[in-house]
């Protein structure tokens, strides 16, 4: 048998880690997904509950509605070598009364560089929601909104995006712009990156 290639080590370390377990409502359970070839890198909050439950990223409402504003297929987005998602805490940490707690400090600090390190062909990196653009875009200040409006500032090499939450529908609502001019936009630039050998979808 062959070794391990080093993401693949590094995948097996990440879903093995245990260093928040003592704060882990349910006990560790690390989601992620990544491959060498993957030209889309998502990076969101953490896992919800369902998704702790079933193992499978962005397994919820808030999934399918980020598939519809990337216009990608099941089967594109939960194709590895397309598209890597790696959340900002890779396990679920409880919820409260108003959500899922927020992701652990330790954990994108401890992983992320390591993991993006490994993927040397991602074409557009999807930030979504405001951990994830504290982090990646921390000179955009603390509003998601205002950070959010300035999309095109950050295409084509990333998209910026609220949380696809139910929960936000009071946003989107306030905010039509986004799904009317924000969103198409996204959608043609992942399918430009998505497609980019001409092959398209399968």
């Amino acid at each position: 048998m062959h070794p391990p290639e080093p993401l693949g080590q590094l995948l097996c370390q990440i879903r093995a880690c245990a260093v928040c377990a003592d704060h882990l409502e349910l006990g560790p359970r690390p989601i992620v997904q990544a491959a060498p070839t993957a030209r889309v890198l998502v990076i969101g909050q953490a896992p919800g509950r369902r998704v702790h439950e079933s193992g499978v990223p962005w397994d919820d409402p808030s999934g399918r509605r980020l598939r519809e504003w990337l216009g990608l297929t099941d089967h594109e987005f939960y194709d590895p070598g397309t598209v890597a998602l790696v959340p900002m805490g890779f396990c679920f940490l409880g919820s409260t009364t108003s959500g899922d707690r927020p992701p652990r400090p330790e954990c994108a600090p401890l992983w992320h560089a390591l993991l993006l390190a490994a993927l040397g062909d991602i074409r557009l990196t999807v930030l979504i929601g405001r951990y994830a653009l504290a982090r990646y875009l921390p000179e955009s200040g603390p509003r998601l909104t205002d950070t959010v409006a300035e999309w095109r500032q950050h295409l084509p090499g990333r998209a910026v995006l609220p949380h696809p939450s139910p929960r936000n529908r009071r946003w989107l609502a306030a905010n039509p712009w986004f799904e009317e001019e924000a969103v198409p936009a996204f959608r043609s630039r992942v399918r430009e990156v998505v497609d980019i050998d001409g092959t398209g979808p399968e």
